[in-house]
């Protein structure tokens, strides 16, 4: 049963992964660490773009397995355009692009961000209620240009 779930991922993955790596035949997304990647968005081989779009794809694979992944952030892509953009003026303000902008991080459920994503730390009971402004730590990620990808799932419930 296991095989069945898997290969049809592996399918899929490896659909998504030639069109990432088309571009660069040195350059695989899935052995990439942090440096490769900002390797390959200095070099124009990925824009964050792509690799929102990739780990999309992943998650769309994997997360009815796993279930790591509680929500998707809805403006993932639109953080990941706007990052792309800065990233082409190679000095914001007098300030260089640091060396997590444009990366996607998942936070924890319990982690408050004020936007589109839920606050509940996994319980039923906060489904829907807004924090009134993103955790000190979201606001320092937001600044150096993390896309806040999702929340993840918490395995205290």
């Amino acid at each position: 049963m296991t095989l069945g779930i898997l290969v049809p991922a592996i399918v899929l993955s490896e659909t998504f992964l030639t069109k990432i790596t088309a571009t660069s035949s040195d350059f695989n997304i899935i052995e990439a660490i942090v440096a490769n990647i900002q390797h390959a968005f200095t070099h124009d081989k990925l824009t964050s773009r792509q690799l929102v779009d990739f780990y999309l794809d992943r998650v769309k694979t994997f997360n009815p397995l796993l279930q790591s992944l509680l929500e998707a952030n809805p403006d993932a892509r639109d953080q990941a355009d706007e990052d792309d953009k800065q990233r082409e003026v190679p000095f914001r303000g007098g300030r260089s692009v640091g060396q997590v902008h444009d990366f996607p991080m998942l936070l924890k459920d319990n982690i408050a961000t004020n936007d589109k994503l839920n606050t509940t730390a996994r319980s039923y009971a906060l489904l829907g209620s807004k924090v009134p402004r993103d955790a000190g730590m979201v606001k320092r990620l937001r600044t150096a240009g993390v896309v806040i990808f999702g929340k993840a799932s918490l395995t205290e419930w």
